[in-house]
This record gives structure tokens, sequence and C-alpha cells, in this order.
């Protein structure tokens, strides 16, 4: 037998061992953080229409309550990051990029490959952890908007 599974909030194999200490680094995990959320997410939101096509059961979410949970999810991941900071309004756009300037930050600090803040995620966990979520639910909107 091989062990238990990872669990979800820890990271596995062999790319949580290695340090993301140089320059290069650093500048890699910054734009896998940040891209899908700035380039994809964002646009993907913005162009698509408040109300989405539901599931086959009649569920799912609409635009806004989908932006609205990766926003309060940004939130909840900052504070694994170790930021303390108030749960910002989502209609308050400044503070919501405020906390995201700040989390880009800290994930393109150089690291040594330990826990962020004493937490259990990795800062290349928190990194692909971040960029995928926001991804997922920009493909859950793709998927969902009416084609013309």
């Amino acid at each position: 037998m091989a062990g238990p599974a990872p669990s979800s909030a820890c990271p596995a194999g062999p790319t949580s061992r290695i340090p993301a200490g140089s320059t290069r680094e650093r500048r890699s995990v910054s734009r896998r953080s940040s891209k899908p959320r700035g380039n994809n997410f964002k646009r993907v939101a913005a162009k698509a229409p408040a109300e989405l096509r539901k599931g086959p059961r009649g569920g799912g979410r609409d635009r806004d309550k989908i932006v609205g949970h990766v926003t309060e999810s940004d939130w909840y991941y900052a504070r694994e990051l170790g930021l303390k900071l108030k749960q910002p309004d989502i209609a308050d756009t400044a503070a919501v990029k405020a906390m995201r300037a700040e989390m880009i930050e800290i994930l393109g600090r150089p690291s040594d490959g330990s826990p962020l803040a004493g937490r259990k995620w990795t800062q290349r966990y928190a990194a692909r952890r971040i960029a995928w979520h926001a991804l997922d639910h920009a493909w859950e909107i793709e998927d969902r908007t009416e084609r013309e």
C-alpha cells in the first residue's frame, strides 16, 4: 500500500520541496498567481451576462455570486498567507485590489520552501491553489454563458 492520500490543504510531491528563492522563480510564482485572475477571470466575468445558464437540475450561481465567491475566497487565502485584513466589501474594488496586491507581494518574496506564516501552505502551493481557484471559476462562467 502506498500510504494515505495527501490532504487537499497540504502540498504533495517533489515540487513542494523546491525552494522558490531565485528571482526567476519569484517572478514565475507572481505571474502564475496573478495571471488567471488579472487576465482571465476579470475579463471573463466582465464579458459574461449577469444571469448564467442553469445546470441540468436547474441550479448554479449567477455571475455576481461567483465573483463574490472568488473575492471572499481570496480573503480566506490571504489569511493562509499570514495577512490579517478586514474582509473587504465585494463592491469596494480599491480594497479588493489592495488585498490582492498584498497577496501577490507575499507570493513574490524569496522562499525557502517552508510553510507561510507558520500555517500549512507553502508559497508554491498557495500560488497554484489561488490561481487554480480563479481559473476554475472563469471556466465555469464561460461554460455557463449562453452562446449567441
